[in-house]
């Protein structure tokens, strides 16, 4: 599963023990090369830094790095390497947002594992820290922004059922006032006199912006079902002149063709939408983030097959301004300053891990901040190719192809299944991939149907009955490699982390003979028992992805790998951090023990304190070590 916490990490303060769940293995001799364990640990360890925000006044930067081990608030000059930690040494931080006024920095810890998270605030000089919401273990809390000097609104579930409430927090004073209430996901913004709200709502790939009258509690939406835009909206943010809402929304048809662009709307003195137009849209390309300037030009963040390409459009027709040069091909965060000039762009590549630098919008050359932590040695790592291929019902599929240095024809190869399932291979750090390359291993990372960054057509392909169809990509993707001369048949894997550990279950089960061998990484063994263990919103905002829990019963039960698991011959490895309450421990554990029971051969490692997204430098050089060590031994 990919969290709708956007890039929420599970935190390691307050370690609890590790979960009794009988006797894992104690893991296969290292055979791996002295050399190639050097290169995975340097591929692994490198340490990134992500999530900028700039302060007001242009002159300062906080973020987020693991430079120290695990995730940290740190804060720089913009041209000063000497950073400042402001987070607790027991906190594990998710992302972090400056005031206005620039004397508080709110940030999102992610406590003892788990996918819940709490808001926290202190001043630049490090004073004044305190918790400011999630106080409870079983509440989420899910990021925001500032409405004024002293007020944070966000979303806050309350961890016993499925929806979240809007909450306005007072940094001062703790003191929690409720804005709006029932079926909310996240606060997307607040009108500058606060009287209006925009929210995210709805399940996942459904969801759609609503505007909530504060004082009334009547809820709106803003955009009609059958208007461009209507059926799915994933951001809503008020103009400058506060008279219109721009939204970023899925666009149906021709010449759209189901890619997210940007939508208009306008707005009367009381709150009642109007006419809406669309401002920005691509036939090849999703729009990924956006933001106004006071010059009336928008700053569009576009997922063109997965590279970033950053333009400045005019509001007024759409049309294209000017194109501006990126130093890496994926830009997953950005900051833009006050006077729209310049911006902080998180940045990563297949050799460069997220790293921050900044680029002049107008003119100029971008510069990599010397606050960010030191890159690995580029010369261990490769960088991808894009391959397309087309499944048999038609459906253009790709990915990005891995090969060791000098490799010619077939090679031991390894197909990495991404999370989500709506998440997007990008030619972003992977350290994983990177690994396995290391030992010589070829890797391949699909985007079968279900896939973010192709439209919305292509990300509802999976849903519900559909899901055989991606099912069947993967045995397509499997051909196309052994036809390319890429794969040699038989000493081919399957690896896959959250909804790709699922997948990779299912592949598993469903052809036995098609892999030789398996790493499971937190998936989904029992849709059944992942819809009883999952946090309540999170199996709510599922239901439309997989099935209901009670009326699909028999969908889910025919979806769930473990129902094949005796069909399985190939030996797996499972892996899972220990407090995982996204897609729980149990998952992982269950599908072990009936491997062991069956007499196949099994391995599970268990990696205490993490949750369901793997943090800590140590974990991290582990889990690519054993995973490299898997294949090669299998493979």
């Amino acid at each position: 599963m990919v969290s709708p916490l956007t890039d929420l990490r599970p935190g390691t303060s307050a370690r609890r023990p590790r979960i009794p769940v009988g006797a894992p293995s104690r893991g296969m001799p290292d055979l791996l090369p002295a050399d190639v364990r050097r290169a995975v640990t340097e591929i692994a360890a490198a340490p990134g830094a992500w999530c900028p925000a700039l302060s007001p006044d242009g002159t300062s930067v906080a973020y987020v790095t693991d430079r120290s081990g695990i995730p940290r608030l740190e804060m720089a000059t913009l041209e000063g390497a000497d950073p400042v930690v402001l987070s607790g040494p027991a906190e594990e931080v998710v992302s972090v947002a400056w005031s206005p006024d620039g004397a508080w920095l709110a940030y999102l810890v992610s406590p003892g594992g788990s996918i819940c998270a709490q808001l926290h605030v202190v001043r630049p000089d490090g004073t004044g820290a305190r918790l400011v919401a999630g106080e409870d273990p079983r509440a989420t809390v899910f990021a925001g922004g500032w409405t004024g000097p002293g007020s944070y609104v966000c979303s806050i579930a309350p961890g016993d059922g499925p929806d979240a409430d809007v909450v306005l927090v007072d940094v001062m004073t703790g003191a929690h006032r409720t804005l709006a209430r029932g079926g909310f996901l996240s606060v997307t913004s607040v009108s500058a006199d606060g009287r209006f709200v925009l929210a995210r709502r709805g399940p996942r790939a459904y969801r759609h912006i609503v505007l909530v009258d504060v004082a009334s509690g009547e809820q709106r939406p803003l955009i009609s079902p059958d208007a461009p835009g209507g059926i799915a909206s994933e951001d809503g943010r008020f103009g400058p002149d506060g008279r219109s809402v721009f939204v970023r929304a899925s666009l149906p048809g021709a010449p759209f063709t189901d890619r997210a662009g940007l939508v208009q709307v306008a707005l009367s003195d009381d709150g009642v939408p109007g006419e809406n137009r669309v401002v920005l849209a691509r036939p090849d390309a999703d729009l990924d983030g956006y933001a106004l300037r006071t010059d009336g030009t928008a700053l569009a963040v576009w997922n063109h097959g997965g590279i970033t390409e950053l333009r400045v459009h005019a509001v007024s027709d759409g049309s294209l301004v000017r194109e501006i040069p990126l130093p890496e091909p994926v830009m997953p965060g950005w900051s833009l300053s006050a006077d729209g000039a310049t911006m902080v762009a998180e940045l990563t590549g297949p050799r460069a891990p997220r790293g921050l630098f900044r680029i002049p919008l107008d003119g100029g050359t971008p510069a990599f901040l010397p606050c960010t932590p030191r890159r690995p040695d580029q010369r261990t790592l490769v960088t991808p190719v894009r391959h397309d291929y087309v499944a048999p019902d038609g459906l253009p599929l790709s990915g990005w192809l891995y090969t060791p240095p000098g490799m010619e024809g077939p090679n031991r190869t390894v197909v990495s299944f991404h999370g989500g399932p709506e998440g997007h291979e990008r030619p972003d750090y992977n350290p994983l991939a990177q690994s396995l390359v290391a030992a010589g291993l070829t890797v391949f990372a699909p985007n079968v149907r279900g896939s973010g960054g192709f439209g919305r057509a292509f990300l509802l392909a999976d849903d519900g009955p559909a899901r055989e169809t991606s099912f069947a990509d993967v045995r397509t993707t499997v051909d196309e490699l052994v036809t390319a001369g890429i794969a040699e048949p038989g000493r081919i894997g399957a690896h896959g982390w959250s909804y790709g550990g699922y997948l990779t279950l299912v592949a598993l089960t469903r052809w036995p003979d098609l892999f030789a061998a398996g790493v499971t990484g937190a998936g989904m063994s029992d849709l059944r028992t992942f819809f009883a263990g999952t946090e309540p919103w999170m199996a709510a905002a599922s239901v439309t992805e997989y099935g209901d829990p009670v009326a699909d019963r028999e969908l889910l039960t025919a979806l769930s790998p473990i129902t094949d698991l005796e069909r399985l011959t190939s030996p797996v490895l499972f892996v899972h951090g220990d407090r995982d309450t996204n897609v729980p421990v149990a998952e992982s554990v269950q599908a072990h023990q009936a491997l062991l029971a069956l007499g196949a051969p099994s391995d599970l490692l268990l990696l205490p304190g993490e949750g369901h997204t793997i943090v800590g430098r140590d974990h991290l050089v582990e889990l690519s070590e054993r995973v490299a060590t898997w294949f090669d031994r299998w493979l």
